[in-house]
């Protein structure tokens, strides 16, 4: 099947078409014919070879959401899905098979969610994979009813979509934004707006005091815990690698929730109300454009440098 991947670690011109082995179903599994795949900043490191769990040999196929139809099922996953349905899977890039970026991938049944209602292919597939992530930053912080919540990086397509599902939680939500996202991050609906960049912490203190808790998808290092009420939290969907992150959090007796979307045990439930909420308009999805397979290197080039808003979709 035709691919793209590379054969060595390096910059975006390192991505080339590839003849790559057709990947076989296992029983857990589904196999897509694919139609659209998105760009993504795990992509990126996996390209530039900062992936530690990617242990086999050349060729690497990135890509880790996909939608199209199906074209295989496993024997367990029959009972689920059948040949034709049109699907979007969230995909292990790590497997020697191929990630997502190829005519054909195979994801486990239940990371697989069939298109909801009224997206379009490319809409479908920025959701499994960015609409966990968020999903998992809203559900980290903990909170058990609706209270002020602070989303970092809100005009980014996780962030955006973190934004939605707080709101549809019933939080109200102080975000950040540049002057030219302003718009759009008041249209995803925050209730409050704040300028980007290092003084956000002093701006959010100004604008609405402590909050119950903070979801960083921009500025991985951001002391957060600053702000956040004893007993609150932090969810990052980066982890935490700054020490300082750590001691403002235990003086002020704030968890620090990492958000490991790998790690999820069982993501169906959660792809279906992400699904609902698609279909509800409580959650949008947001396509920053749509460019053929073979201009990948053009779209990590774009994503590498920033200010990209959605996601980029290679069609297939």
């Amino acid at each position: 099947m035709r691919a793209i991947g590379m054969t060595r670690f390096g910059g975006p011109g390192v991505l080339r078409e590839l003849d790559h082995p057709e990947p076989a179903v296992g029983d857990h599994e589904v196999r897509i014919h694919v139609a659209a795949a998105t760009v993504n900043n795990g992509d990126l490191m996996m390209r530039r070879g900062e992936v530690h769990q990617l242990r086999h040999d050349a060729p690497w196929v990135p890509g880790m959401e996909a939608a199209g139809v199906v074209d295989a099922v496993g024997a367990r996953a029959a009972n689920r899905f059948r040949v034709g349905e049109a699907v979007t899977a969230h995909v292990w890039p790590i497997d020697p098979r191929g990630g997502a970026y190829g005519e054909l991938t195979v994801a486990d049944m239940n990371r697989v969610l069939r298109i909801p209602h009224g997206a379009s292919v490319a809409q479908a597939a920025t959701l499994p994979m960015n609409g966990l992530t968020a999903y998992q930053a809203v559900e980290a912080m903990g909170l058990e009813r609706p209270g002020t919540v602070a989303v970092i990086g809100a005009a980014g397509a996780v962030g955006g979509y973190i934004v939605q599902l707080a709101v549809a939680a019933g939080h109200r939500v102080v975000a950040d934004a540049a002057d030219t996202d302003r718009a759009l991050v008041e249209s995803l609906g925050a209730h409050v707006v704040v300028p980007r960049g290092d003084g956000v912490v002093d701006a959010i203190r100004a604008a609405v005091g402590e909050v119950d808790a903070v979801a960083l998808a921009a500025m991985p290092t951001l002391d957060a815990a600053e702000i956040v009420r004893p007993g609150g939290a932090v969810a990052s969907v980066f982890g935490f690698s700054d020490p300082g992150q750590a001691m403002t959090a235990r003086r002020r007796h704030v968890r620090l929730a990492p958000v490991l979307v790998d790690a999820i045990p069982d993501p169906a439930p959660m792809l279906r109300h992400l699904g609902e909420l698609t279909e509800s308009g409580e959650l949008t999805l947001r396509v920053a454009d749509e460019l053929p397979a073979e201009d990948a290197p053009e779209a990590h080039r774009r994503l590498e440098s920033g200010g990209v808003r959605g996601r980029i979709v290679l069609r297939f």
